[in-house]
């Protein structure tokens, strides 16, 4: 299968582009053409022009935002079209709609709406209506900062752990945030309307959400001279246990940019742990959680590749991920927002 993918590779050329998520497999990052974060792959979707098919090994709103970002030419596939991404789930349009109408009329019309880049087009589309705009992990604390200096107070959805973390280190005290609760379509808060700087919609990414103090207690224990870091997606309460948080990208960096001999904890996803274990055998690296692994981005196997480029050079695109003409017009809007920031 690798050596058919590969021979696909070079019928194609350059009119074929594999992008790869980290969390991917090792086999499947092995092929791509680029492998990256959520933003470096967004920006790689937008800036090539050649490729006549886009295939997307990672979950179906990165293959959104790609068919988003990309020309009326290029066609996006999603190898495992069953590849979802619960936390996205959590907010749709018509749940952030409701939302909205109740956060304007208890908090004021001075608020923007930024959706993290894990979310679906149409969340991107109602942002891109409302004047917000989209992020990144990697991107988080630029985009923020923008949206304080257009609006007084920020939407920010569907991850209430990266919207608290990037808050508060820009300075925003916790007293000063509100949760929404989608489901019961309820907003609470201590401190008086007026002073509400964040709210943040109650959704989160179970990978990083389960990661536990008690991981973070028991890793420090038996790793006292290691440096303990996580993803931004995890809970206030463990970054603030840490030595340090970020992007996949920074983790990455930050063990690429270490001495030799150093150790590290890394709380993120097992398939990029590994990898930089397997990467730099002369630093010690472990996983703060052994369970921390999405199963949505595990889908895509070097079967569902091979088919997807069989499919697209006999002229079949059922695998085809597109997104409809207003919401691609309106997510784009939020979408060049965040890219121009960036």
């Amino acid at each position: 299968m690798i050596n058919r993918i590969k021979e696909i590779k070079k019928q194609l050329g350059d009119d074929l582009l594999i992008l790869a998520h980290h969390y991917q497999r090792d086999e499947i990052v092995e092929l791509a053409d680029a492998v990256g974060d959520s933003l470096k792959l967004a920006q790689i979707a937008e800036e090539n022009k050649k490729a006549k098919y886009i295939v997307f090994c990672g979950v179906h709103f990165m293959a959104e935002t790609a068919d988003i970002l990309s020309e009326d030419y290029q066609r996006v596939f999603l190898p495992e079209r069953t590849s979802g991404c619960p936390m996205a789930d959590m907010a749709d349009r018509k749940s952030a709609e409701k939302a909205w109408d109740i956060i304007t009329k208890e908090l004021g019309e001075s608020i923007v709406p930024i959706t993290y880049i894990n979310s679906k087009a149409e969340v991107k589309a109602f942002c891109g209506v409302h004047d917000g705009t989209t992020v990144t992990s990697g991107n988080a604390e630029k985009v923020v900062k923008w949206g304080f200096s257009v609006k007084d107070k920020i939407l920010f959805l569907p991850d209430q752990n990266l919207g608290k973390n990037t808050a508060a280190a820009l300075g925003v005290d916790e007293k000063y945030m509100a949760l929404y609760d989608q489901h019961t379509e309820k907003l609470t808060y201590v401190c008086k309307p007026e002073e509400v700087k964040m709210i943040l919609w109650n959704g989160y990414c179970h990978v990083h959400h389960n990661i536990t103090e008690e991981k973070v207690r028991e890793a420090r224990n038996e790793n006292p001279d290691a440096r303990i870091i996580v993803h931004p997606e995890c809970k206030h309460e463990i970054v603030k246990m840490c030595d340090g948080s970020g992007s996949t990208t920074y983790l990455i960096k930050a063990v690429e940019n270490s001495d030799k001999n150093t150790k590290w904890v890394i709380g993120t996803e097992y398939n990029l742990v590994q990898r930089l274990k397997e990467k730099f055998t002369d630093r010690e690296i472990k996983i703060l959680d052994e369970e921390s692994i999405c199963t949505n981005m595990n889908k895509t196997t070097l079967e569902n590749l091979c088919e997807t480029l069989e499919d697209i050079l006999k002229g079949d695109y059922s695998k085809q991920i597109t997104v409809d003409r207003q919401t691609a017009e309106e997510a784009v809007k939020a979408l060049d927002t965040m890219l121009s920031l960036s």
